[in-house]
């Protein structure tokens, strides 16, 4: 119960911060309804899982090294400024009415691929499970294979089901929403993304390690 409890608790703290992944499942649920919004979170849980067992498998001494992370920093910055300037230009500018009950649907596993790359493209997304998983194994102890997954899926099932509750919570204004209120939505995502598309390849050093 110890390991599930520091796992809820890391899980909410990762859920309280406000980033890219949180616009972008509140943007989805608002747009596309809560169904939508899930799947966006199932993309974003799949991509924490797999940045865990890369650091758990010790890939981190690779990850850490100082060119690389300015690899890593320079693309995903890049790639978020690309998905950015797409919401504020292109997607925004796309809606001239808005009815929820006619938004065209999208796949499941679009959905999940654009939760997935959002979270995954982050720099800071790989460095704080690094962090995490280095604390885990060191100062928490978990160092058999059974403790750390326990920890881990206590983790993402927590902020996996924050985003289920994100997600809910925007689909019930759909009903409600105006276009311009949606077009909103796609701008404020699109320039959260440039935010951290600009402080990754400005300040590159800035990112965290462990």
């Amino acid at each position: 119960m110890d390991i599930i409890l520091n796992g809820i608790i890391s899980g909410i703290v990762l859920a309280l911060l406000i980033g890219p992944v949180f616009f972008t499942i509140l943007q989805t649920s608002v747009e596309r309804g809560f169904w939508s919004g899930v799947f966006v979170a199932i993309g974003v849980s799949c991509s924490d899982a797999l940045y865990i067992l890369i650091s758990y498998l010790g890939l981190i001494q690779f990850i850490e090294t100082e060119n690389f992370r300015h690899y890593l920093a320079y693309a995903g910055g890049g790639s978020l400024l690309l998905f950015g300037l797409y919401y504020i230009f292109i997607k925004s500018r796309k809606l001239s009415r808005y009815d929820p009950e006619k938004v065209h649907t999208r796949s499941w596993f679009r959905l999940a691929a654009k939760g997935f790359l959002i979270n995954g493209l982050s720099p800071m997304v790989v460095f704080f499970w690094i962090a995490t998983v280095g604390v885990a194994t060191t100062r928490l102890g978990y160092t058999s294979s059974k403790e750390a997954l326990i920890f881990f899926a206590s983790i993402v099932a927590t902020v996996f089901t924050t985003d289920i509750i994100k997600a809910k919570l925007a689909a019930k204004l759909r009903l409600i929403i105006t276009p311009g209120f949606v077009r909103m939505m796609n701008i404020i995502l699109g320039i959260v993304l440039v935010f951290f598309a600009g402080r990754l390849i400005l300040f590159p050093d800035n990112i965290p390690h462990q």
